[in-house]
């Protein structure tokens, strides 16, 4: 992808999960601009890992108030392929995967899809678990979320 100068730069690090899969879960956001950092975080009681990657991406680029060149990096493989391989295809055949079945969290994608679309968006997938601070910051935003929404630690 090609930069922009004429939009602002926000480089966001995303992270979602839930414990049992499925089961409680959270999601984390962090969102730099120059030296500006934002951290956002949420919870949902009956989830799964992956509606948790979607909600994290779709939370940070809601957030975004005007249009925007973004780098948004995430550990989630299901997001990013879905994202810059798969959604193409979906589209084009009414929602369906391509054995003809129904596509799993098609609100979400939708959303996704919706506002990724206002912005100028590069997928990156980083190691999870790797030692990058800023996903490592997401990933302890997105269990404090889900071990508030639950009252412990799980």
């Amino acid at each position: 992808m090609g930069s922009d100068p004429a939009l602002p730069l926000v480089e966001i690090w995303t992270d979602g999960g839930c414990k049992p899969n499925p089961g409680p879960g959270g999601w984390g956001a962090v969102l730099r601009f120059g030296t500006r950092r934002r951290e956002l975080s949420g919870a949902e009681p009956a989830t799964t890992n992956n509606r948790m990657e979607l909600t994290a991406a779709i939370a940070a680029l809601e957030a975004l108030t005007r249009p925007c060149q973004v780098v948004l990096h995430t550990d989630s493989e299901y997001l990013r392929n879905g994202i810059t391989r798969w959604s193409t295809g979906w589209v084009r055949r009414n929602w369906r995967g391509s054995g003809g079945e129904p596509v799993k969290n098609i609100d979400l994608w939708q959303r996704l899809l919706a506002v990724a679309g206002t912005h100028r968006v590069e997928w990156r997938w980083v190691r999870g678990h790797a030692g990058d601070p800023m996903n490592e910051q997401a990933d302890r935003l997105a269990t404090a979320a889900r071990e508030a929404l639950t009252g412990r630690p799980l």
